[in-house]
């Protein structure tokens, strides 16, 4: 959803990244501050109090705003490739178990809700991976990317509610995965798994 967005904010989007790429030309450099950035976050709310779920909720938006801008810095500098591709992509990931991480240690919901957020949101992205691998294009397919996960656990964090946000995010997870599940295999065709 907030993918598609950003397709129709291009022209923006390339300003962004020419400013920013007048400061820094190198994508790989913003996409290790939004991993850093996620750590801090991950930090605050592991301290479990309000003030490190505000803080959490506030990082994770800048976070989320750096990962439009290394995308945007790649497009305008023409440095896009296919390293940056997996870099950006397998950080995405780092930083969302730490956020995760930080989310259970502070104890703003039952462990059981915060491993199964994570496993959710972990198996929406591994299905388009697998998806792309195959040749099923899966971007855009259901509610819960990353994006849109990232927004509730900072906007539920806001507010103070970040227990509901990460039940929030189990539900789309979930409609995500079967989402995009069921598409696959629907694009895919055929019938019993691949040979070794």
């Amino acid at each position: 959803m907030l993918d598609r967005l950003r397709g129709r904010l291009e022209a923006s989007l390339g300003a962004v990244g020419r400013a920013f790429a007048k400061v820094e030309g190198s994508p790989t450099a913003w996409t290790s501050l939004g991993l850093v950035i996620a750590l801090l976050a991950a930090a605050a709310y592991a301290t479990g109090r309000y003030h490190g779920e505000l803080l959490g909720g506030v990082l994770v938006l800048v976070g989320g705003w750096f990962d439009i801008v290394d995308g945007a810095v790649a497009k305008v500098t023409n440095r896009a490739s296919k390293r940056g591709a997996f870099l950006d992509s397998t950080l995405d990931r780092v930083a969302e178990v730490a956020l995760f991480t930080g989310i259970l240690l502070g104890g703003y919901a039952p462990a059981a809700a915060v491993l199964l957020a994570l496993s959710l949101s972990l198996l929406v992205s591994y299905t388009r991976a697998k998806g792309d691998a195959l040749g099923v294009r899966l971007a855009g397919v259901g509610i819960g990317e990353r994006s849109e996960r990232l927004l509730i656990v900072a906007v539920s964090s806001l507010v103070g509610l970040l227990g509901w946000g990460v039940l929030v995010v189990i539900a789309v997870a979930a409609f995500t995965f079967a989402e995009r599940s069921y598409t696959a295999v629907k694009g895919l065709g055929g019938e019993g798994p691949a040979p070794p």
